[in-house]
């Protein structure tokens, strides 16, 4: 198309097709008609425990976009992952730039997590815990792992990671014998899972984009 002088930019034909453009901000048409760029969406969902995170799952099981029928949404995909088994808050976008940057290890995005745990640990098994252990090779540790509240034979944790590793809290925990019986993000940054209900997604505030970028 470039080559034949079908694309314009700001009025002027373009022929370099290693011409930078801003579609926020270049005004391009192609044919006459003005490209517009897609609209940038930034959704929190309360993912419900057993919904995978891919867009088709060929065994026929339920997905997250199963939730966001009905609503009027471009193409957006999970910026990190939560497991078949796991709950709570799930961010998605069609903002590949902005989802890299949460997801980059060097960005340490702190992800909090509540975890029901088949066991009544003591501080000693605690520090057990946080001192991690190697798994396959990897050291799997936490920024913090917190006593929530403990009764009879189960307890929860308040377990908070900086990195993401496959199935990482269940791994660590594994090692020591200590079933998982529910695990939910609760924070991603200082972004809160609050009040959102379960199956439900909202768009992120202006000030809550500012918070994750910071």
């Amino acid at each position: 198309m470039i080559a034949e002088g079908r694309v314009r930019v700001g009025g002027k034909v373009a022929r370099d097709p290693s011409l930078r453009v801003d579609l926020d901000r270049d005004r391009i048409t192609v044919d006459g008609e003005r490209v517009v760029a897609e609209r940038k969406v930034y959704l929190m969902l309360n993912k419900p425990r057993g919904l995978v995170t891919t867009r088709d799952d060929p065994e026929g099981r339920g997905t997250v976009y199963d939730c966001l029928e009905g609503l009027d949404l471009p193409f957006v995909s999970p910026v990190g992952r939560l497991d078949k088994a796991s709950e709570g808050l799930l961010l998605l976008s069609n903002d590949t730039r902005w989802a890299n940057g949460l997801l980059d290890p060097a960005s340490h995005v702190a992800k909090t997590y509540h975890v029901q745990i088949a066991a009544a640990p003591d501080e000693g098994m605690l520090e057990r815990f946080r001192q991690g252990a190697v798994v396959d090779g990897e050291l799997l540790t936490a920024s913090s792992i917190a006593l929530l509240r403990s009764g009879g034979r189960t307890a929860w944790l308040e377990i908070v990671l900086d990195e993401g590793r496959n199935r990482q809290i269940r791994r660590l925990l594994g090692v020591f014998d200590i079933e998982v019986l529910r695990l939910i993000r609760v924070a991603i940054g200082g972004l809160e899972l609050g009040e959102l209900a379960k199956g439900q997604a909202r768009h992120l505030t202006s000030e809550e984009l500012a918070m994750l970028a910071s």
